[in-house]
């Protein structure tokens, strides 16, 4: 059997570990199987922590939307609960993006919610625009054959 030497290849994913682990401190950037060990643990807190980022964003939101409700005189959970009910499906983020950047419009979104009434517009207007709708789009020429 033709003996494979594999020291290129062991010496590359060598340097490559130690690479990986640059920065480090100690003996975790210097020897190849404490940079191993390391590498491994801190791979497990990175797949952990992408996945708590998204819980500690939506508790941000959560608390920069309490401060602006508190600011316009509502409780976050009647805000909240007030959306559910005038059917405004904006989520926590897009609210707290309001809140921030367009005051004047999460003002008028507090308000519908402190209200409690959907804002819908009444059946008789919505059959309107739909007629004219179709009135438009269908209006064709037409020639007579001779």
């Amino acid at each position: 059997m033709v003996r494979i030497k594999t020291n290129v290849y062991s010496h590359k994913r060598k340097k490559r570990v130690l690479k990986e682990a640059k920065g480090q401190f100690g003996d975790r950037s210097k020897r190849y199987k404490e940079a191993i060990k390391s590498l491994i643990g801190s791979r497990q807190y990175a797949y952990f922590d992408r996945k708590k980022k998204k819980s500690e964003y939506r508790s941000l939101w959560i608390i920069r939307l309490n401060a602006a409700c508190r600011e316009a005189g509502i409780s976050y959970s009647r805000f909240i609960n007030g959306l559910k009910k005038v059917q405004i499906t904006l989520d926590r983020k897009v609210l707290a993006d309001l809140a921030v950047r367009e005051p004047d419009v999460f003002a008028q979104i507090v308000e519908q919610a402190k209200n409690g009434k959907p804002v819908v517009a009444p059946v008789a207007q919505v059959k309107e625009a739909k007629k004219t709708v179709k009135k438009t789009t269908t209006k064709k020429t037409t020639a007579k054959k001779a």
